[in-house]
């Protein structure tokens, strides 16, 4: 058998081969362009990152919470003062102030607990 090689052939896949390996390497110039003014036209505007929004939004969240447990303790102290607030006698002795302070002069012994 004769061996025919085709160097027409050979060129033509040797061409195709180099003109696949270049167009890749246009996409990935293509991408990283791209990306770069995307990441600029985000930073003119001032766009919040997802990391930054992510802890913002936690820390809004923990707020809340908080919020809400200082409006129980809150509604929990109104309602033990309002239980207590019968005024008390005139004539009534104050028997809880420390040594060597008069009665006028000792904090009223229902705002601390």
């Amino acid at each position: 058998m004769v061996q025919t090689t085709n160097r027409f052939f050979d060129e033509v896949a040797r061409l195709m081969n180099d003109a696949a390996g270049v167009a890749q390497g246009v996409r990935r110039e293509f991408e990283t362009l791209f990306r770069s003014q995307a990441e600029r036209i985000l930073r003119e505007l001032a766009v919040v990152q997802r990391e930054e929004f992510e802890a913002v939004k936690d820390m809004a969240r923990l707020a809340r919470e908080e919020n809400e447990a200082l409006k129980a303790r809150i509604a929990a102290l109104e309602a033990r003062l309002a239980g207590s607030s019968s005024p008390a006698p005139a004539s009534a002795p104050v028997t809880d102030a420390p040594h060597g302070v008069s009665p006028s002069d000792a904090p009223p012994t229902g705002y601390f607990a």
